[in-house]
């Protein structure tokens, strides 16, 4: 009875391998390593879809190798809030305090991503959780997962969802650029000349999301970040902020990756510890209204740190 349950659910909301990895176009290291972290993220999302109790799903999860684990939280979190889309119950919740709170960054993106999948507005949804900053990963996620799986309307048509607030505009934008990164294979030249077709006003929060794929999702070399960081020109304290973020998240899961160390290094100008201190700093005693969104005025704070930075790193003044 379970395996046909699993069946069912996998044919009604599973992922087809040939649509998470429809954006790659070859086989070179940068196209298999993102291919590799679309798969890992699809697998955890599967694997809740095979059997959704927590004793059953976090072994399943740590079989995944370190680096991607996160992904498969992440997709965890997406099958859990699309399961309880469905189903009487608060699994996500019961994950995010519980097993997901190591990883409880992605695990926000990836019910983000469940909203997009199942076509849900996500503000109603991430405004009923606790966390006044971090519920805002989640509108990330819904912008990733709609620039990734519908980059003809959301990255060539540049169109953005009606119905969001002037706020979730911006961090819809945010996982956009991380989305952009994936389908220009980490090609740092296709990533400027995407992001440079958005109208001006959305670059800083597209270069935002940039950062964090760079900082999280690394596989690219010093020479590629090196480049990222001149061609983010004066959006660069915003690509560090992005960063930075990771950078604590990585730290936060025990999950570091030599990638991480070498944007920090690059684009923000200290180690990815450091980074991270500046972060926790940041979201000390943090504000928050309509007006003024805690997660807002914690990316302010940190562009405030990070703005020196790129100025002696060479952003124009």
């Amino acid at each position: 009875m379970s395996q046909l349950l699993s069946r069912l659910r996998r044919a009604v909301m599973g992922v087809p391998d040939r649509e998470a990895t429809g954006f790659s176009r070859g086989d070179t290291p940068n196209w298999q390593h993102l291919k590799t972290v679309v798969r890992s993220a699809v697998g955890g999302y599967h694997a809740v879809l095979d059997g959704h109790r927590l004793d059953d799903l976090i072994p399943r999860l740590d079989e995944t190798p370190l680096e991607f684990r996160g992904y498969a939280y992440e997709g965890a979190a997406m099958g859990l809030t699309g399961m309880d889309l469905f189903l009487p119950g608060s699994r996500f919740q019961r994950y995010v305090d519980g097993p997901g709170q190591p990883h409880i960054y992605m695990v926000h993106i990836g019910a983000g991503e469940a909203l997009g999948r199942l076509k849900r507005k996500p503000e109603p949804f991430l405004a009923k959780l606790p966390d006044p900053a971090l519920r805002w990963l989640v509108m990330d996620g819904y912008g990733f997962h709609e620039g990734f799986f519908k980059p003809a309307k959301f990255v060539q048509a540049q169109r953005v969802p009606s119905h969001l607030s002037p706020f979730g505009r911006r961090v819809f934008d945010q996982g956009v650029g991380r989305s952009i990164w994936f389908a220009s294979g980490a090609d740092i030249g296709e990533i400027a000349r995407a992001i440079a077709a958005f109208p001006a006003h959305r670059h800083a929060d597209l270069w935002l999301g940039v950062g964090v794929a760079c900082g999280y999702v690394g596989g690219v070399d010093k020479a590629a970040v090196e480049e990222l960081r001149e061609a983010s020109g004066r959006h660069l304290a915003r690509v560090a902020v992005g960063t930075a973020f990771v950078a604590k998240g990585r730290i936060r899961a025990g999950n570091p990756i030599p990638g991480t160390e070498l944007a920090c290094e690059v684009l923000c100008g200290m180690t990815s510890r450091k980074a991270a201190e500046h972060v926790n700093e940041a979201f000390r005693d943090l504000p928050d209204s309509p007006a003024r969104p805690a997660y807002g005025v914690l990316q302010e704070r940190l562009e405030a740190v990070f703005s020196p930075v790129g100025q002696s790193l060479g952003e124009p003044a």
